[in-house]
C-alpha cells in the first residue's frame, strides 16, 4: 500500500525497543490525516543477519574471501560455525521472548559454542547466583551475539557494533571528509544487507517523502547511506533527515555535499517542519514557509526558519503510534549484569515525554541555550494516562520509559495518582533530578504506581564542583533522597562525570569516595561515569573564561560542530583517572570491594581522599526540615481498615480505644487510638482515599479534626500510632 511519508530509523539504536522518534512523528501526522509508513532498519538487518541464513552467508563470503590473517579467537569461531548455524534461530526466538524454556539449555553452558568474550564470565559467577535462569541464559546468549560481532568487525565489516554503527565516522567529526569517502567506497557486507531491505520496502511503499530519525552519531552512516541509494533508485523521491544527531551538531552546517545524499535536514521538535515541509513538497507552500530547514538553494546550504509558525504544544501532537513496526521480534539482551544497566537493554519499554524540555534547565555543561531543553511545557496527568492506556492497547505492552530530560517532580506525583486512580498495571521508569521534593512519601507513591528505578545525574559528587555546575543540590541532600527511593524499592542510577573545568585529583578522589559511601550504605544500585565534554551551546562553551578553561578549538567546521576540545590549566590530568573510576565502580555495583582502600584502583599516585569515613552515614540521620507544609496532600491508598472500639483493663480501672486493623499485600498492621479521635480517623481516611477526585490538604484535614471538637492535631497526627500509617498508605504528598 503506498504512504505519502516513510520514516526510516537506520543502523542501529537499540535491540530491545525502537528508538521513538519515528512513532511520535506518526501520531502526529495522523492528526493532520497524513499517511505515514514507519520501518526500523536496524532491527531488521540484525534479524536478517543473526538468522540460520544469514549466518550460513556470512561464514560462505568468509570462506570465499578470507582475510590474510585470522586472530586466534576468530579462527575458532569459523571452525565452529556449524554450531553458530545451528543454534542462532533457537536463540534469537529465546531473545525475543519467544522460547523461554531454552534458558535451562543455554544456563548448562554446553549448548551454545563460546569464543573469547566467555573468557570475562569468570568473574561474573557471584552474579549468576543472584540472577535467575532467564537472566543467565540472557546474558550468556548476549556474549555469544558479540562473539559473533567481533567476528564480522575483524572479517567483513569494520563499523559494524550492535548499538552503532561506523560511529567513529561521526564522533565529532567537525568535517565531512571522511563519511564522505566512505560513501564513495564499494557498499560493507552490512550495507548490502541494509539496502535490500530498503528496496524492499522502497516497492511496497511508494512514497513521496522519505524521513530520516539520526538520534545518534551511531547511525549517521547509515542514514547517508539510505538516502545515497534512494537518490539512485528513486530520483524523484525527496528526502529529510532529523534528530537528535542533526539538533546538538549540524546546527552551523555548511557543507554543500551534504545535499547529495538528502534534500533538507530540520532540527529540534520535528512536528510543525515536517508539516511544513510536506506541504510545500505538494505546492501547498513555499520555500520562505518552511521552518528550521536546512536545503541547497543555487548551490549554498541555505537556512529557513519562518518564525511566524509556531511550534505545536504537547497537547496537540497526537499519541506516539507504534504500528507496522516489529513490536514482537525485539530483541532483548543482558550486556551487564546490574539490574538497573540491564533495564536499557532488556525488555520492550514504550517511549513518552511527561514534559518537553528542562524545568530546571541551569547545567552550566548542558545544551540549555538550545529549545529542545529550554522551552519547558509539560502534559497534564489525564492526557498523559490516556496516551499510556491508548499505547498499551495498541502494543499490549504496559512497561514505560519516560524519556524526559528531567521529569518534574509535581507532575510525577499527578501521573502516579492519575495511574492508581484507574487502577492502571503499568511498569515505568524515567530520568530525575536529586531534588528534596522526592520526600519519603513521595518514593512510596511513585513505587504504588509502578515506578520501578530513576536515573539523575549526581555529576561530580562535590558541592565546589555541583554549585560551578549550577545543578541546584548538595551530596548530603542527594544522599537522603536516594535512601528515599531505595527504602520505597526503587532503584536508583547515578551519572556521574569527571572532569569538570578545574576539578582536582583530590576532588576527583573524593568524588569517588562519595559514590563509594553511597554504594556501601545501600542507597544507590547503579551508575555510570562520564568525562566531561565541552559543547557549544552550553555556558562552558558559550563563556569558557567564568570557568577558567581556554577552547582548543573552535570547532567551526562545515559539518558537525557542537564537542569542542578544550584545554584545562588549573584541573588533574582527568584522562588518566579514567580507568580507575570505571573498574573501581564495576566492583561497587556488584557489592563488592567496598572496602578497598582508593588508592589500590590507580596506577599512579594519587591523595588521601578528605571525605569524613561517615560523612554519607551522618548525612542520612538528618532529616530535611520542613517538606510536610499546610499545602501538602494527604492521600490514603490504603484499604479501608476494619475497626472495632474494645474495652481495655488494667489494675481495677478499664477503658475504650479503638482499635485498627490494615490488610495490605504483604501483612496486616494494627493501631489504636481513642475512641472519639478513632470515629473521626475511620471518616477521613475514606474522604482523603485516592479513589476521590478530590484531593485534601494537610491544612483541610486539620480543620476538619479541630471541626469535630478534637484538640491537639499535631500530639495526634505526628506520632505514633498515626503517624506509621504511611507503612499502610497513609502520605503525606
Amino acid at each position: 500500500m503506498s504512504h505519502s511519508v516513510f520514516l526510516i530509523t537506520p543502523p542501529f539504536t537499540q535491540l530491545n525497543t525502537p528508538y521513538p522518534a519515528t512513532a511520535y512523528l506518526k501520531g502526529f501526522l495522523n492528526t493532520k490525516g497524513i499517511s505515514a509508513f514507519q520501518a526500523d532498519l536496524g532491527i531488521e538487518v540484525t534479524l536478517a543477519l543473526f538468522s540460520k541464513q544469514g549466518l550460513q552467508q556470512l561464514f560462505d563470503s568468509i570462506a570465499a574471501e578470507p582475510p590474510a590473517e585470522l586472530s586466534e579467537n576468530v579462527a575458532r569461531i569459523i571452525a565452529l560455525q556449524e554450531d553458530y548455524i545451528n543454534t542462532i534461530d533457537a536463540v534469537i526466538l529465546f531473545l525475543q521472548g519467544r522460547n523461554p524454556t531454552l534458558a535451562h539449555q543455554i544456563s548448562k553452558r554446553d549448548f551454545l559454542p563460546e569464543a573469547s568474550r566467555f573468557a570475562q564470565l569468570d568473574d561474573l559467577h557471584w552474579a549468576f547466583g543472584s540472577m535467575g535462569t532467564q537472566d543467565r541464559a540472557k546474558h550468556l546468549a548476549t556474549m555469544y551475539l558479540e562473539d559473533l560481532s567481533d567476528l564480522i568487525m575483524e572479517c567483513v565489516d569494520p563499523h559494524f557494533g550492535f548499538s552503532r554503527y561506523a560511529e567513529r565516522l561521526s564522533r565529532s567529526a567537525n568535517s565531512f571528509d571522511e563519511l564522505y569517502d566512505a560513501l564513495h567506497e564499494g557498499y560493507t557486507y552490512i550495507d548490502h544487507i541494509l539496502t535490500d531491505l530498503l528496496a524492499a520496502r522502497m516497492e511496497s511503499i511508494q512514497p513521496s517523502l522519505v524521513a530520516i530519525s539520526v538520534p545518534f552519531p551511531g547511525n549517521l552512516y547509515a542514514a547517508f547511506r539510505c538516502g545515497q541509494w534512494i537518490k539512485e533508485h528513486y530520483p524523484q523521491v525527496k528526502i529529510a533527515m532529523g534528530g537528535g544527531f542533526p539538533n546538538t551538531e549540524l546546527r552551523s552546517l555548511s557543507d554543500a555535499r551534504v545535499f547529495e545524499f538528502i534534500d533538507f535536514i530540520t532540527l529540534d521538535d520535528g512536528e510543525a517542519p515536517m508539516e511544513n515541509l510536506f506541504q510545500f513538497l505538494n505546492g501547498q507552500k513555499t520555500t520562505e514557509d518552511l521552518k528550521r530547514t536546512f536545503l541547497l538553494q543555487d548551490g549554498q546550504v541555505t537556512y529557513l526558519n519562518n518564525s511566524s509558525c509556531r511550534d505545536y504544544k504537547q497537547s496537540e501532537v497526537g499519541t506516539p503510534d507504534y504500528s507496522d513496526l516489529l513490536l514482537d521480534q525485539y530483541i532483548s539482551a543482558i550486556e551487564v549484569v546490574n539490574p538497573m544497566h540491564s533495564l536499557w537493554s532488556d525488555g520492550r519499554w514504550n517511549k513518552l515525554t511527561m514534559a518537553h524540555g528542562c524545568y530546571w534547565g541551569k547545567c552550566t555543561f548542558c545544551d540549555i541555550s538550545l529549545d529542545y531543553i529550554r522551552i519547558y511545557e509539560p502534559i497534564a496527568a489525564s492526557m498523559l494516562c490516556d496516551r499510556m492506556e491508548t499505547i498499551i492497547a495498541q502494543t499490549g505492552q504496559n512497561g514505560f520509559h519516560f524519556v524526559d530530560e528531567a521529569a518534574p517532580p509535581a507532575l510525577m506525583r499527578a501521573l502516579a495518582l492519575e495511574i492508581i486512580r484507574r487502577k492502571l498495571t503499568v511498569t515505568w521508569w524515567t530520568n530525575i533530578r536529586f531534588e528534596k521534593s522526592f520526600t519519603r512519601d513521595l518514593c512510596l507513591l511513585l513505587k504504588a504506581s509502578g515506578c520501578i528505578a530513576v536515573s539523575g545525574g549526581l555529576e561530580v559528587a562535590s558541592d565546589r564542583l555541583l554549585g560551578l555546575i549550577n545543578k541546584g543540590i548538595t551530596v548530603a541532600q542527594v544522599a537522603r533522597v536516594n535512601r528515599h527511593f531505595s527504602e520505597a524499592g526503587i532503584m536508583v542510577h547515578a551519572y556521574l562525570m569527571y572532569g569538570f573545568p578545574t576539578q582536582t585529583a583530590q576532588e576527583t578522589i573524593d568524588a569517588l569516595e562519595m559514590v563509594r559511601q553511597m554504594f556501601q550504605a545501600g542507597i544507590l544500585q547503579s551508575a555510570f561515569w562520564h568525562q566531561f565534554t565541552m559543547t557549544a551551546h552550553s555556558p562552558v562553551g558559550l563563556e569558557p573564561a567564568k570557568f577558567q578553561v581556554q577552547k582548543e578549538t573552535e570547532a567551526i567546521g562545515a559539518f558537525a560542530n557542537n564537542d569542542i576540545m578544550h584545554i584545562d590549566p588549573t584541573g588533574a590530568d582527568h584522562e588518566s583517572f579514567s580507568y580507575g573510576l570505571k573498574k573501581s565502580l564495576l566492583n561497587f555495583m556488584h557489592g563488592a570491594c567496598l572496602d578497598y582502600p582508593l588508592n589500590k584502583w590507580f596506577e599512579f599516585k594519587v591523595p588521601k581522599t578528605s571525605v569524613a569515613p561517615d560523612f554519607i552515614a551522618n548525612a542520612l540521620l538528618e532529616e530535611e526540615a520542613g517538606t510536610v507544609k499546610p499545602t501538602s496532600k494527604v492521600v490514603f491508598l490504603g484499604k479501608k481498615p476494619s475497626m472495632e472500639v474494645i474495652t481495655k483493663s488494667k489494675k481495677g480501672s478499664t477503658w475504650e480505644v479503638a482499635s485498627f486493623t490494615f490488610q495490605n499485600k504483604k501483612e496486616k498492621m494494627s493501631i489504636s487510638v481513642a475512641p472519639e479521635q478513632g470515629q473521626w480517623l475511620a471518616g477521613i481516611l475514606e474522604q482523603v482515599a485516592v479513589a476521590n477526585a478530590k484531593t485534601y490538604t494537610l491544612q483541610e484535614v486539620k480543620d476538619s479534626y479541630e471541626a469535630a471538637g478534637l484538640e491537639d492535631f499535631e500530639l495526634f497526627w505526628d506520632n505514633k500510632p498515626v503517624n506509621t500509617l504511611y507503612k499502610s498508605g497513609l502520605l503525606k504528598l
